[in-house]
């Protein structure tokens, strides 16, 4: 049976210009550079220079497309007309034609993977082995392994390249890519790469031994059960210490050897966002916007538009489509131009309570001088919410005369030691660090052991508090510190 009812509710909408601020929040640097790129692109109502003095901004707030009739057509070309702008204008270039003009050739050098084809040109392969060789490198990953099975890709290839092939003859080919360089390439996992560059060595007693080792005891070896391959392998701890340095020298991802072009290099540069002056302990925080131009709306697109409001009452229906246009893309950059301040000032004020929250670290530059900060602090005292303090900290970094530090490495959770202090954890997991790199690695320190040790400092930590600190840090079980 139907129903017909009324029924209310509230909803909280976010508007476009709200979403677009968010947004922007999110992005660091170097990609709000690109996206202004892209916007001065796509939105031709927004260009670089100043902002002029609005004297006429709010008259498209009044116009309606609804008013006026269709009585005469307006000519909506001539503000566009090139007739009207000096020739001098147009041109960016007032050298002469004669003139030469040398560039400086930019080299962004070789990938991986063009070096890999390179080498199988120098291979005497037949036309079906070329394909097979080259479809097989480009299954290998940036750090030089081959992720797929042999029978997946001879199914593949049949529907992408129309080649006929067997499992046996793929594992040819695989055979052939591992003979490429770097020793290693082409390997299933990390016990096949080093198998693969012990093969290239000169057959020494250490390296037979390692290769021994690698292809018997890999297991062992990964989980550092150093007795277990004394007894097996029949030698003393001198020679396992020649066996393991030789292994250690390998390259565990042999694609990572390979120095890739200028291009991908340039892509893990950090470009700070906020920089640091320190004055004589007198703390100044900028905004990097070097590369950030100013933005205003077109000037053209402005005028245009405030002559048609102007003019509501001789406007046919093609000429209020082609206001509808320029409005929307006026209102667009202006959107855009709000949006990038915005984001502007909310970062500057995130980042200087930051600074001034931290203020001791800023100075001396020591991690023990760090306060415990959470996201709800620095939300209380800007009166922004917790979200956007969480934006403004993400994939930011900050510039310092003590190096450049992303924004989240500021935060961090309190605990109370035994004097009611309290204290941050980062300053716990310093010491954690301090207790590892100083232990004797052929009797590493345990967990355990490690809050006795804290507990004689002042830190009353449970173990399982140990652990989570130390996977935070990347630092290993006692057992896999081991050494010989």
């Amino acid at each position: 049976m139907l129903k017909q009812q009324l029924q209310q509710k509230l909803q909280q909408k976010l508007s476009p210009a709200q979403i677009q601020v968010i947004k922007m929040l999110e992005v660091p640097t170097l990609e709000l550079e690109e996206r202004i790129r892209q916007e001065l692109e796509e939105n031709p109502a927004l260009e670089e220079g100043e902002e002029m003095d609005k004297e006429n901004d709010e008259s498209d707030d009044d116009y309606s497309l609804d008013d006026g009739g269709n009585n005469e057509d307006v000519n909506f070309e001539e503000y566009m007309a090139d007739d009207d702008i000096p020739d001098y204008k147009l041109k960016a270039n007032n050298s002469s034609k004669d003139d030469k003009h040398e560039e400086i050739p930019f080299s962004v050098g070789m990938t991986f993977h063009e070096y890999l084809i390179d080498q199988v040109a120098l291979l005497y392969l037949n036309e079906k082995d070329r394909l097979l060789t080259e479809y097989v490198i480009g299954n290998v990953d940036d750090e030089g392994y081959l992720r797929r099975m042999p029978e997946a890709m001879v199914d593949d290839i049949v529907f992408q390249a129309g080649v006929q092939t067997t499992d046996e003859e793929m594992l040819r080919i695989i055979k052939l890519v591992q003979l490429l360089d770097p020793a290693g390439v082409g390997a299933i996992n990390l016990q096949e790469s080093l198998k693969l560059q012990l093969e290239r060595k000169e057959p020494t007693l250490t390296v037979l031994l390692a290769r021994r080792l690698i292809n018997e005891y890999f297991d062992d070896f990964s989980k550092k059960h150093y007795e277990k391959i004394l007894r097996s392998l029949d030698m003393d701890d001198e020679m396992l210490k020649k066996v393991l340095n030789e292994i250690i020298h390998l390259n565990p991802k042999p694609g990572n050897a390979w120095g890739g072009n200028i291009l991908e290099k340039s892509m893990s540069t950090i470009v700070p966002d906020f920089i640091l002056e320190n004055d004589e302990n007198n703390l100044t925080v900028h905004l990097n916007n070097s590369n950030i131009p100013e933005l205003r709306v077109n000037t053209t697109y402005n005028e245009m538009f405030q002559d048609f409001a102007g003019n509501k009452q001789n406007q046919s229906r093609e000429m209020k489509d082609a206001v509808m246009f320029v409005k929307q893309k006026i209102d667009s950059a202006r959107w855009f131009i709000d949006a990038i301040k915005q984001r502007q000032n909310t970062l500057l004020t995130t980042m200087v309570c930051i600074v001034n929250f931290q203020k001791a670290f800023f100075i001396e530059g020591d991690d023990t001088y760090l306060k415990p900060m959470i996201l709800k602090d620095i939300a209380d005292i800007t009166g922004y919410d917790i979200s956007t303090i969480s934006r403004v900290s993400n994939s930011k970094y900050i510039q310092t005369e003590f190096g450049v530090f992303p924004v989240k490495y500021f935060f961090s959770e309190s605990m109370t030691n035994d004097s009611g202090e309290e204290v941050s954890t980062r300053e716990i997991k310093q010491i954690l660090t301090e207790c590892v790199n100083n232990e004797d690695k052929q009797k590493p320190i345990t967990d355990e052991a490690l809050v006795a040790e804290l507990k004689t400092k002042g830190y009353i930590i449970a173990r399982r508090t140990i652990a989570k600190y130390r996977e935070q840090l990347n630092i290993p079980v006692a057992r896999m510190r081991k050494e010989v």
